[in-house]
């Protein structure tokens, strides 16, 4: 007996299955790009999932375990989204907005008692908060980075007539540092016309009414657009600053 609406049985494994293989397919025949990193994404989320599920089944009980976990996925976020921006050690530099967009959101719930205090409910909301930050620093990120870099010469001009560096930059950086919040205002605004996020769906799968299921994906998608918020404006400081920035390219 499960207490999923949906039966994890062969024949789901074999759906899966049938659809990566269907993914890759595509994208050979229709010449859009490799079919090998389709196989690799979905074998590498297979293993990291069941990876994960068997960790998190572990460390439930215990909130040290639990603390830690969440800092692993933080440290990882902060890896992959600094390296989308630059390399080396000052990809790091991706964990200050991160932390800046998660830890209030985090800390009011823990504060307030909105949500029970258990790994079951914190390992998954904070994750997709984390996950969200992620995304808007990573897209934020790269944006500034591209814009400065080909606007370089007006920069320049605006160091010549006295700003310094940090505000020659922003004159730049600040009028485009608000598209990377483009994706989560989309989807905060289509919910439920258009798309039934992921938070909503799965408490329905799993037995909860809609009305509850509803109020989840609302804290969801409102937190997420508070940390997104929160990681963009600190990421557009970092990039005026100087700290994160794309490194030249050697000849």
């Amino acid at each position: 007996m499960t207490s999923s609406a949906i039966p994890v049985t062969p024949a789901l494994g074999a759906v899966i299955a049938a659809l990566l293989l269907a993914a890759a397919a595509t994208v050979a025949v229709g010449g859009i790009g490799r079919w090998r990193p389709i196989l690799v994404a979905g074998l590498r989320g297979t293993v990291q999932l069941l990876a994960v599920a068997l960790v998190i089944a572990y460390i439930v009980g215990s909130g040290v375990l639990i603390g830690l976990f969440l800092l692993l996925m933080l440290l990882v976020a902060a890896w992959t989204a600094g390296g989308r921006i630059t390399a080396g050690r000052a990809r790091w530099w991706a964990a200050v907005p991160l932390v800046a967009g998660v830890a209030p959101v985090a800390g009011l719930l823990l504060l307030t008692g909105a949500v029970p205090v258990t790994g079951l409910v914190l390992i998954p909301l904070i994750g997709q908060l984390i996950g969200g930050a992620l995304t808007a620093t990573a897209l934020a990120g790269r944006r500034l980075a591209d814009e400065l870099a080909h606007r370089r010469g007006e920069v320049e001009a605006a160091l010549a007539l006295g700003l310094t560096d940090r505000d020659a930059r922003m004159e730049i950086a600040r009028p485009v540092a608000g598209t990377a919040l483009v994706p989560a205002l989309d989807q905060t605004r289509t919910v439920g016309t258009v798309t039934l996020p992921g938070a909503f769906v799965g408490m329905l799968l799993g037995g909860a009414g809609p009305v509850e299921a509803g109020i989840v994906q609302l804290f969801v998608l409102v937190g997420l657009l508070a940390v997104e918020a929160v990681a963009i404006v600190v990421v557009l400081e970092l990039i005026a600053r100087g700290v994160l920035e794309r490194e030249p390219v050697r000849s």
